[in-house]
């Protein structure tokens, strides 16, 4: 994964002065990089070619950002994909219903070269991480109250019935299943599940955190009041 020849990034966005000029740019590291100009078109491309990153126009026409990026997600052999929006200053865009879509980062448009290839070796370290992880071994299951969290397959089981959760709610319950009644401060989540460099408000995790309630029970895991969250069984 350090060599650039070997990261494939799909590059999505309507306007072709965009994608040529990160294209541009990014071809010019190294990047393997492949365009599309659509959501649907989008799902497709990243069906074949599994790329490391996708960067993702946030408003397009028939199938916009956050839509792409919520069909992109049930894609079970693209968890391991990060998904970075493109916004334009100005844009009408909620970073929460990014993160709830599955996205891992933003990047603001317009954008200065340096700036962007930044950026980009960042997202993909993480991309490495996430991979790490997986490999792990003997750590990729925690079998837990009842459900059992398979790291590899982002696949959690609760009883007969198999739930499919966003990355970053899959992350969240795999963080604090880990440890059973280890309080988790906000600061140690957003470091584990968005990364040092993603900047996400206190109504992200609550947001998250709310929608795990839902699906797994609103027993398992508890509000500390102001430091953060435990699992508890």
């Amino acid at each position: 994964m350090s060599d650039p020849k070997h990261q494939k990034i799909l590059l999505v966005d309507d306007e072709s002065d965009i994608r040529e000029f990160i294209s541009y740019n990014l071809s010019k590291e190294g990047y393997n990089v492949s365009t599309a100009t659509n959501g649907k078109e989008a799902i497709q491309k990243a069906v074949d070619l599994k790329p490391h990153l996708i960067i993702l126009d946030v408003m397009m026409p028939e199938m916009d950002g956050i839509e792409t990026c919520s069909q992109l997600r049930e894609i079970q052999e693209l968890n391991s994909t990060i998904i970075a929006f493109l916004t334009a200053r100005g844009e009408d865009y909620s970073q929460i219903a990014g993160f709830e879509a599955g996205g891992d980062d933003y990047i603001t448009k317009p954008i200065k070269p340096k700036v962007l290839i930044s950026r980009v070796k960042a997202l993909l370290k993480r991309y490495k991480g996430i991979q790490e992880t997986k490999n792990e071994g003997s750590t990729n299951t925690i079998e837990i109250a009842g459900l059992i969290i398979d790291k590899e397959k982002y696949v959690v089981l609760k009883g007969e019935e198999e739930l499919i959760l966003p990355r970053k709610e899959f992350e969240l319950l795999a963080l604090l299943a880990s440890k059973k009644n280890k309080v988790f401060t906000r600061d140690e989540i957003y470091t584990s599940v968005w990364g040092d460099n993603i900047i996400v408000g206190d109504r992200t995790i609550d947001v998250h955190i709310r929608k795990l309630r839902e699906k797994i029970g609103n027993d398992l895991i508890k509000t500390i009041k102001g430091v953060g969250y435990k699992f508890v069984d």
